[in-house]
């Protein structure tokens, strides 16, 4: 059995005791729990169990190399011993403590671990909020179990061992536990580790054992209330963006300093260290516990409601992912993977009111549509490509009021999507690529009266000439590549006219130039992408897992008109749950 399907295995354990701690909290009236952050929470630790499939590699591979390599007592029988077995996991536990040391005392370190530390809430889901970038460093530090000779088998359970352990102390309903707080790591002293206290701050790195605290001087008693998080605050439901929010802080202050130095330097000085010149151009506040504000954007009761059904059904996804996942080509669990981690996004998303609920499902759709013909689910597919279009319909028509250009808009673009339901309709089935070529001919040329709405005809020339200067060249690549005499006028129009199409856009952009023009714009680049890759895989050369890369850009293209759109038009445009009123075009 996998450390997958274990993981699978213990996640109703899990919940069990979420539920009781839960309970407890109710009766005691000190509940530590919201829905969102718990969402949050556990949701970081499915994209960490799912993303760790793909990083097997650097978890288990380098470690078995080493261990093949140069281990000093390889294959003893010590190992399989109790005293093996125990010896083994206090040995992991203490490579563990200087890992997770680094991860408080080094920035590259932090920016993997501190995944762990955003929540503001302490419960035992935040022991389940887990890193997805830490198997990029951390493998460094149990090397020397693999130099002793500890078996993969063997420090692969130990591992699985200490990771479960942990699970337990995240809990602020068990208090003080007299002299188990003195050896082990329990929930007094981890508290402590995840406070940003001033006394409190990076103390108590135990695993499992909280002596190398005391033997190394980290060791600190719980003995004053802990304020939970990170001292600059994640505010933010985005799962991806937790995990990317430390290493894109690093890399602008690496590329804003002028030292080529302090370039290198910021990646290993301490969490917070700044060079002083980027300090200087763009300072930072300080850090003030006074006034440490609790992330909470509002949610109505059908946000709710979305969010944990939506919750509830990828749980049953990722718990199948996992357990099946060992036995696919790795192509497959990638295009799954992907699924996964849109809708994960999706979820955070809404609950931060940067969507709708339709949005959030037409991203969704949009998703199973391409997994779905990537992985040759054909029935499903021809459900989940419809049914996109179907739901982008549903969620204008929900903002279609106003009058005058408003409502052109809005008709305009149910038009082109209405043309683009049909364009896909007719390329799911042989023999019908002129219709669907001649619909979405149709869509692209709705696209640019919308675009153009309230400004002049291809306001940029520069976009126009690129445009079109890309569209010629993709055109005789083509011709080229063996298109067919037959297609090679309508093919050439349809060029055109999503060339033509790009430059309205990017135009209306550069005039703008608000987020909505540039997502809109972006969106018409992903359209002029996707047909290109089409195009290619159709009469040039087939390209691997074509229906990724074509119906990926095709659907992110989709959604970003749509949303551009809805937002750079609309008055009342706020999604379910988003506070304010959303800027709008000209």
């Amino acid at each position: 059995m996998s450390p997958s399907q274990i993981i699978v295995l213990a996640t109703p354990v899990f919940f069990v005791l979420i539920a009781v701690e839960y309970a407890i909290g109710l009766k005691r009236q000190r509940n530590t729990y919201r829905l969102d952050d718990t969402i949050s929470s556990i949701g970081l630790g499915m994209l960490s169990q799912i993303s760790a499939v793909l990083t097997r590699l650097l978890r288990v591979g380098i470690y078995t190399a080493v261990y093949s390599a140069v281990a000093i007592w390889p294959d003893h029988p010590f190992w399989t011993t109790w005293a093996g077995w125990l010896t083994a996991l206090v040995f992991y536990d203490f490579c563990y403590y200087w890992l997770h040391r680094a991860g408080h005392e080094s920035a590259l370190f932090w920016a993997a671990h501190v995944v762990h530390h955003q929540s503001q809430d302490y419960n035992l889901s935040t022991a389940l909020r887990q890193t997805s970038s830490g198997a990029l460093v951390g493998w460094v530090f149990y090397l020397p179990m693999a130099v002793a000779g500890v078996p993969p088998l063997v420090f692969g359970v130990v591992a699985l061992v200490d990771l479960l352990y942990q699970f337990w102390v995240h809990t602020q309903q068990v208090g003080k536990l007299g002299w188990f707080d003195r050896w082990f790591c329990s929930p007094s002293n981890h508290r402590v580790h995840h406070a940003v206290n001033d006394h409190y701050l990076d103390r108590n790195y135990g695993g499992i054992l909280i002596v190398w605290d005391r033997l190394f001087g980290s060791f600190k008693e719980e003995d004053d209330t802990c304020v939970y998080g990170t001292r600059k605050p994640l505010n933010s439901w985005d799962p991806l963006w937790a995990n990317g929010e430390v290493y894109w802080g690093l890399l602008k202050d690496s590329w804003h300093t002028r030292r080529w130095a302090d370039k290198l330097r910021v990646w290993f000085k301490p969490p917070g260290w700044r060079p002083a010149d980027v300090a200087a151009r763009f300072p930072s506040p300080a850090f003030d516990i006074g006034h440490v504000q609790r992330y909470a954007p509002p949610m109505s009761r059908g946000v709710q409601a979305f969010a944990a059904a939506q919750f509830a059904l990828l749980l049953a996804g990722v718990a199948g992912f996992l357990w099946f996942t060992d036995g696919w080509p790795l192509p497959r669990s990638a295009v799954v993977f992907a699924v996964l981690v849109v809708a994960l996004w999706a979820i955070g998303a809404v609950m931060q009111g940067r969507i709708s609920m339709g949005e959030a499902l037409m991203i969704e759709s949009g998703a199973l549509a391409m997994a779905t013909a990537a992985l040759g689910a054909t029935e499903l597919h021809r459900v989940f490509k419809p049914l996109t279009m179907l739901i982008a319909l549903a969620v204008v028509a929900a903002h279609a009021s106003g009058r005058g250009g408003l409502r052109r808009a809005n008709g305009l673009l149910m038009g082109a999507l209405a043309l683009s339901l049909a364009g896909d309709a007719f390329l799911m089935f042989p023999g019908y690529f002129i219709p669907g070529l001649v619909s979405f001919l149709l869509a692209h040329l709705a696209y640019i009266a919308l675009f153009r709405q309230g400004l002049p005809w291809f306001p940029s020339r520069r976009a126009l000439a690129a445009t079109v200067g890309i569209g010629v060249a993709m055109y005789a690549f083509l011709w080229q590549g063996g298109l067919p005499a037959g297609l090679r006028a309508p093919v050439a129009a349809y060029v055109l006219v999503i060339a033509l199409m790009a430059a309205q856009a990017i135009g209306r952009a550069t005039l703008l130039r608000d987020g909505t023009s540039f997502a809109v714009a972006l969106g018409a680049g992903f359209f002029m992408l996707s047909d290109t890759l089409l195009a290619i895989n159709r009469f040039v050369s087939p390209l691997p897992m074509s229906q990724v890369w074509v119906l990926g850009t095709y659907y992110a293209a989709q959604v970003l008109i749509v949303v551009g759109v809805l937002r750079g038009y609309s008055p009342n445009s706020a999604p379910s749950g988003a506070g304010g009123a959303t800027p709008r075009c000209r």
